[in-house]
């Protein structure tokens, strides 16, 4: 029997935390004297009140005992619940009119996709501006993480909420106690964060603008307050910070640890790691070669961009600051495929993760020599450790299912009137959490055009994707809902 007083419990404490999110953005509405400040206020004083009541109703510490199943409950419903109420400053502000583009541009924030229906970003009001930033940095490293930190009062465990929400398959730990875990993630996260937008106001955005994209940098979200992105500031002095900043976010926050601590070897004895560092080199090597040899800009004009698309796209931050669509078909092709690798796990960012990658790929090497030699014991290591069969099974069941959404998500929103490439673009950008795709979603565009039902579909896409498929589908399994 599912115990529903932590649910209750935990999810008020969550809108708490989101409304008082929401005030925070009175400081800009109002230094700025813009009419927003009303809509903030509202949509802040609501969440709150709806999370009191619901919070305080359950008093007893005993009655808190969180298992599994109500973890990930939490998870669940606690993510849906966070996006429904962040659209509310958008509905009140009337901003994004209608509910469903409003849900779909707060669920894009809250997941840290970055797909948006804004189709003019810099007419909207600094404090909505603010909130649409501040979404994606609550959701970079997960506000349920947050709540574990900073909410010992709770008296509730807090080991399966960060399980089923800590992104990616990552067992590391920086302290054995799972709060002393969530806050120096949080520490780190902040420190990052704070010092981005230190060199940002520095390299010569304003205060306002730095804060926004230290945001959204650090939280791989890739929401900005221009229309065009990053190709708005195309100065090497704000875009390699960000190169490098989004390489961090992309990177397991154990081995930023690691490195803010000077334990150089550790960080080198991850075999992810280095197949993440890679990765983005030998993806910038060729798209730079490329695009030098197919648009004759200057090699550093030709290696800056191209370096912040790949790290951009593969560490699901979705910044533009150039149109890779527009270089050659291949590129695009380059692009798409990207749009499936992800950062590492434990860190920010969303899609497959390379640790999935690389397991998948050791293990179907080994499986040649496990051919030749049928009755050798061929292990799978990974950081010189035994990968247990369980957790390579977990891995191709994750990569089969999310082949098999991305397939029947194409085919859905295709029946509903998009064409093949910007479906599969769509569908892709979605699930992985990335922002821009193919096709009449790409790095030009914007979502605003997609019918209702689509923006519906694509947002359960980017739940799905941001909670790593199984916290959501284990709910529609009869055997969740199961006594026993």
């Amino acid at each position: 029997m599912i115990n529903f007083k932590p649910v209750i419990k935990i999810s008020g404490a969550l809108l708490m935390m989101l409304g008082v999110a929401m005030l925070t953005g009175l400081i800009p509405a109002l230094y700025y004297g813009s009419d927003d400040k009303w809509a903030l206020l509202q949509a802040g004083g609501f969440s709150i009140g709806l999370g009191l009541p619901m919070f305080f109703s359950i008093r007893s510490r005993q009655d808190g005992n969180i298992r599994k199943r109500e973890g990930y409950l939490i998870v669940a419903l606690g993510w849906l619940t966070m996006a429904s109420a962040s659209a509310l400053p958008y509905i009140f502000s009337g901003t994004i009119p209608g509910w469903t583009d409003a849900f779909f541009e707060s669920v894009s924030g809250i997941t840290t996709t970055g797909a948006s229906v804004v189709t003019d970003i810099e007419a909207l009001p600094p404090g909505i501006l603010y909130w649409r930033s501040l979404t994606q940095w609550l959701g970079g490293m997960g506000i349920i993480v947050l709540t574990v930190a900073i909410f010992p009062l709770l008296g509730i465990g807090g080991i399966e909420l960060f399980v089923a929400e800590a992104p990616g398959p990552t067992s590391d730990k920086l302290h054995p106690r799972i709060r002393e875990t969530a806050r120096r993630l949080w520490f780190i996260y902040l420190g990052l964060t704070a010092a981005l937008g230190i060199i940002l106001f520095l390299a010569g955005m304003t205060v306002f603008e730095a804060v926004n994209h230290a945001f959204t940098t650090m939280a791989t979200g890739g929401f900005s307050t221009r229309n065009a992105s990053m190709a708005a500031w195309d100065i090497p002095a704000i875009q390699y910070p960000i190169i490098i900043f989004m390489f961090l976010a992309g990177t397991n926050f154990t081995i930023t640890y690691f490195g803010l601590k000077g334990k150089w070897k550790k960080i080198w004895h991850s075999d992810e790691f280095r197949a993440y560092l890679g990765l983005v080199l030998l993806a910038t090597l060729v798209v730079t070669l490329s695009v030098y040899h197919a648009t004759g800009l200057p090699l550093e004009k030709s290696f800056r961009d191209s370096a912040f698309q790949v790290i951009s796209i593969i560490t699901t931050t979705g910044f533009v600051s150039a149109d890779y669509t527009s270089w050659n078909p291949g590129l695009t092709m380059f692009f798409f495929i990207l749009l499936f690798m992800g950062g590492s796990a434990g860190s920010t960012s969303g899609g497959i993760k390379v640790i999935r990658h690389l397991v998948f790929f050791k293990n179907s090497f080994l499986e040649f020599r496990r051919l030749i030699h049928p009755r050798a014991i061929v292990p799978l290591k990974v950081n010189s450790q035994l990968v247990s069969g369980k957790i390579i099974i977990h891995i191709i069941i994750f990569l089969l299912l999310y082949l098999m959404l991305f397939v029947a998500g194409s085919i859905v929103v295709s029946i509903m009137g998009l064409d093949f490439l910007t479906a599969i673009g769509a569908v892709a950008t979605s699930l992985g959490n990335v922002g821009p795709g193919i096709g009449s979603v790409g790095p030009v565009d914007n979502f605003a055009w997609l019918p209702g039902n689509v923006k519906l579909v694509l947002s359960f896409l980017m739940l799905l994707g941001r909670l790593e498929l199984f916290t959501i589908l284990v709910l529609f399994s009869p055997y969740f809902w199961r006594s026993n």
